[in-house]
């Protein structure tokens, strides 16, 4: 997924942006509300990652205006304020998740992944396919009894494609889910990356549309 952090917490968003990066997914780090203004005019995100108190302004007052202006990009709040009424406020507000500090790294990656199975579809993170049996919120496949293993871009340009069958995604798609800002890409990096995948899981997992893209095998 391609995640917009925002959190002025030097620390903190270090090691939240190397956590989330290290799931695999694309982390861009901002530290004022401005910076995150501009980037989601910029960028379509599968997820932002919000705190409340920011030097420029309050989190709250953000997303409300992401939500009027029909944004349905799925936020997870990341804050300090533990009062009940504050997390009653950033869920009515259009929140989909709300995480007090300090917390533990692993959660945040289960709650990143819980939020972006239901924005998928498919809640259910146990799935088949083609013989493969994958259980996304353990980030497993087993074909048989034999276990495989994916890197954390080859797990996550996988996820890509599950979490929408049958979507077809151009290389420069891929690219913008797998890699953040400023990364550089080799020009033939998403087409290794698919290779590993089915030399890995069996050539028809992914689909190649030729001269246009890849999407999810029908086997």
């Amino acid at each position: 997924m391609r995640v917009l952090l925002v959190e002025d917490s030097a620390d903190l968003g270090q090691a939240v942006r190397e956590q989330i990066a290290e799931d695999g997914h694309a982390v861009d780090w901002v530290q004022r509300l401005e910076h995150a203004a501009l980037s989601v005019r910029s960028t379509a995100y599968d997820l932002i990652l919000l705190d409340l108190m920011l030097p420029d302004g309050g989190g709250i007052d953000f997303l409300r205006k992401r939500r009027a202006a029909g944004d349905a990009t799925p936020v997870i709040i990341l804050t300090a304020r533990d009062q009940l009424s504050d997390r009653i406020a950033g869920l009515n507000a259009g929140a989909d998740d709300y995480l007090v500090k300090p917390f533990d790294l692993s959660e945040l990656s289960a709650r990143v992944a819980a939020v972006a199975r239901r924005y998928s579809g498919n809640p259910n993170p146990q799935i088949e396919l083609g013989g493969l049996r994958i259980d996304l919120s353990h980030r497993t496949i087993q074909r048989g009894a034999a276990m495989i293993d994916l890197t954390a871009r080859e797990w996550a340009l996988f996820e890509t494609f599950l979490q929408r069958p049958g979507a077809l995604f151009s290389k420069a798609q891929l690219e913008e889910r797998l890699y953040e800002f400023g990364a550089e890409i080799e020009s033939n990096t998403i087409e290794v990356h698919i290779s590993h995948l089915r030399k890995k899981l069996g050539f028809q997992v992914v689909e190649t549309v030729r001269g246009v893209g890849y999407r999810l095998g029908t086997a």
